[in-house]
Parts: structure tokens; sequence; C-alpha cells
């Protein structure tokens, strides 16, 4: 008898996969792959839209000849900030650029001149600043500096809907993938911002799936298709399957995410200069969020450390928590003007760590529990701002930080009104995009067991 399974096609920026879900939720089946840059038309790097697109359909053939398997459902998840731009033939016809390629200082200038300035229009559309990785700006670009290429654009369909579009040849927008720092969403009037039709860029966007309604074809008539999850808010799900109370989640990885779900205060001016945005989960409510590149200052400090104390890179694997070491810095941290709740507000890039003469510290595990303070530090002020005016009691990390026993220790001591957990889910965005269709495919009810915890107390 063929095991029922829901296939999720993840697409992160540098690993490939496809995924089965059993009717619990099990992982049963996985493959992955990678694949090399190519460049757009500038000599940016980019992703290969080509190739992707080849995997994608050559895979899912492979997969659906599985003997042991029989395929209910299929959903996408994956990054944002990507538009694919179609012709009214369906064909693609520019590269799949990359979100951080340079944008021109002096078009954006013009854009936010026209309408309103930076501040202003960032909280309309909860959106800070960031070029590329706005990606309505990327039609923006298209249309004055490449306006016969703009012409031929019929349709520009986000990543997870290019890939649904793969499957059924139907063009659908999905609100995680706008809502999520694009510049196309006024979070003000819940509608698409008013200068998409100005620029006559509304008409090239496809009709918004806010059912989140999936689809059969002819081609697979007896199988469900998901329109896609961006991929920050298909993560979310699991947790807000699995817990009905208010919490929040910081997502950890090279970026330290802070996402409250249950925030839905507008975005203040002091949120978005320390770089606070909205996403909007797949229900169409907003998610208050705050980011710290706090995973890239973990990584490039523990080098620092190694370099120093003439250590491995992966040294700090090894060390492990020594509260005597922690009463020792905070005791000294104090006597300098500084403490964990009442440091001067930090830099949200940069820790303190990195102005810090390393010659003071005896050892590297005395350093690195500096360096892990002052991340906390920067941790506990980020993860503040999207608590404010909307208290939880639970706090749940997932990710590499949740497994840095020196992190989970310190965040718990510095959030103490609150239950601290690490949080540990097998492929959560995959996860998350599966149980989005859930009532399509599965007759079984949700497990309980989605999400491992280990609590951390004071």
């Amino acid at each position: 008898m063929k095991i029922p399974v829901c296939a999720i096609f993840d697409i992160g920026k540098t690993n490939k996969k496809i995924f089965f879900f059993n009717e619990n939720y099990e992982i049963v089946f996985e493959k992955s792959m990678q694949f090399p840059e190519t460049q757009d038309e500038d000599g940016d790097p980019c992703e290969d839209v080509d190739l992707l697109k080849s995997w994608v359909t050559s895979s899912f053939e492979e997969v659906s000849a599985l003997d042991e398997y029989e395929i209910k459902a299929l959903n996408f998840s994956t990054y944002g900030a990507s538009f694919v731009h179609l012709n009214s033939a369906g064909e693609v016809i520019t590269p799949l650029y990359n979100y951080l390629k340079p944008y021109s200082e002096t078009l954006q200038k013009q854009f936010y001149d026209t309408y309103g300035g930076e501040l202003r229009f960032a909280q309309q559309t909860a959106s800070p600043v960031l070029g590329n990785l706005n990606s309505g700006m990327v039609l923006y670009r298209l249309k004055y500096e490449k306006p016969a290429l703009f012409a031929q654009i019929h349709h520009s369909l986000h990543l997870p809907q290019f890939l649904h579009f793969l499957f059924t040849s139907k063009y659908f927008s999905d609100i995680t993938s706008i809502g999520c720092h694009t510049n196309l969403w006024n979070f003000e009037k819940n509608q698409y911002h008013e200068w998409l039709e100005k620029e006559e860029i509304l008409e090239k966007l496809a009709p918004i799936n806010f059912q989140n309604e999936s689809f059969v074809t002819s081609t697979y008539p007896s199988l469900r298709i998901g329109t896609g999850l961006h991929d920050s808010s298909s993560a979310l799900i699991p947790y807000l399957e699995t817990f009905n109370e208010p919490f929040v989640l910081i997502s950890t990885g090279t970026w330290c995410i802070s996402l409250n779900p249950f925030n839905h205060i507008p975005l203040t001016t002091e949120e978005l200069q320390y770089d606070c945005l909205a996403y909007m989960q797949y229900t169409g409510k907003p998610v208050k969020a705050s980011r710290l590149f706090a995973g890239n200052e973990h990584e490039q400090q523990t080098k620092r450390l190694a370099i120093h104390f003439q250590k491995p890179n992966d040294y700090f694997k090894t060390v492990k928590y020594q509260v005597e070491s922690i009463e020792k810095l905070q005791h000294e941290n104090l006597n300098t003007g500084e403490s964990l709740r009442g440091a001067r507000r930090p830099p949200m890039q940069e820790s303190l760590f990195g102005q810090r003469d390393l010659s003071v510290f005896e050892t590297y595990e005395e350093a690195y529990h500096q360096l892990i303070l002052d991340i906390v530090s920067q941790q506990l002020l980020s993860t503040e701002l999207v608590l404010h005016n909307a208290p939880v009691n639970k706090l749940f990390v997932d990710g590499g930080f949740g497994k840095n026993e020196i992190f989970m220790n310190l965040l718990a001591k510095a959030f103490p009104e609150m239950e601290v957990y690490a949080a540990s889910v097998a492929q959560a965005t995959s996860l998350g995009a599966a149980l989005s269709i859930h009532q399509d495919w599965n007759t079984k009810a949700l497990p309980q067991n989605l999400i491992e915890l280990k609590h951390f107390v004071v």
C-alpha cells in the first residue's frame, strides 16, 4: 500500500530541496541539490532560473515515479524578494535578479522624493529602505532603466508563485511574499500601495490567492497544488498551529529575526530606524519583526578570537556555560557603567565586542562568554522592539543560537519574566508549507509533537 504524502519544494539561496511529509508530518523522503550561480546582464551574480526550472520539473517527474509513495499535494517555500518576469507566452524574459544587487542611488532618490519621502513611505509599507531587497523596486528599476524590456512583462511572479506556475500555468500572487519588505503593500490601508497604479505596475501583478486555496489541473488531476509561501512566514506556521497563547519566535541564523505574530501595532519611526519591519502571515495578519545581524557578527568575532588565542575557528563549540565567568564579567561591566539591560544602545549590526581589547581576557573561554554577553545585550534590545505594547510570556529560539547553551542561559536571564525555550523543528519552512494546505490533502488531525522544546530557567 502506498504512503500518502505531501511534496514540498524548499528553495533556499544555497540549497534546493524536495521533501515528502507523511500524514503525521514526518519526513519520509528528501533530496537536495546546489547550483552554481550565473550572472545577469550587468555581470552581477544571480540565480540560474533556467537551471532551477529544469531541476524542479525533472525532480518532480523522478519522485512521482517512486512506487512506495502517493503524492496527494504539492507546495512551495522559497527565499523572498525575488521576482520572475514572464512575457505573454509565459516565457522568462529577465534574469532572476539577486536582491543584493546594487541599486541606483539616483533612481532610489527619485522614487522616494516622488512618493512622500523615505520615512513616511517606510511607515506605510512596513519596509525599511533596502534597494533591490524591496522587490517592488526591481519593477521600478526596469521601467526606468530598461523600458523596452519592462513593456514586454506580462506577469511578474514572486519565486514561490513562479514554481506554482510551472505546474499549473496559473498566475497568482501570495500575501506572504507581497507583505515582506517589498514596498508593494500599504499596511495602513491593507491594500496595494497607490504608486503601483501610477507607475502602471499593478497590471503586471497576478491576482492574490487570499484564501490560500490549492488547485488541481488537467495535467495533475489527483494532485492539490498550493500557490507557495515566503520562507520566513512559512517557518512560523508550525508554531502558530501548535501554540494558542501569544509568543515571540527568534529565528536565528546569519540574521536573528524576532517575530511577534500578536503585535499588530503599526511601526514607529524608532522601530524603522532599528531595522524593524512587518511580515505577513498566510492568513493575511501582519507579524511585527526586528532583525539583528548577530549570526554574522558571531562568525566574524569567533574568527578574531581563534586568531588571537591560536585556536580552531570552531573552538567555540567546545566552550561550556560557566556561571562564574558570567558573574565576573558582569561585575566588571557594571563597574564600567554597563549592564545587560541598561547598556548604551549599541549599533544593531555590530556588537560592542568588536571594540574590546582581547588582551584583557585571560582565556578564550572568558572572551567567548563576553562575546555572547554582548550579542545577548543586542538581542534583548532587538526583541524588546517587537514586545513593546504587546507582551507575551513565551519566547522560542530556533536555529543555531538555540543550540548555544551560553546564549540560551543568558537570554533566559535577560527575560526573567518570560518562559524561554530552545525550539527544534525539522525543516520548519517545508513543514509550514505542508501545514498551510493540511485541509486539502490530509484527513488526520494535526499531531501534537511538531516542535521539540528545551526550557531554560534563570
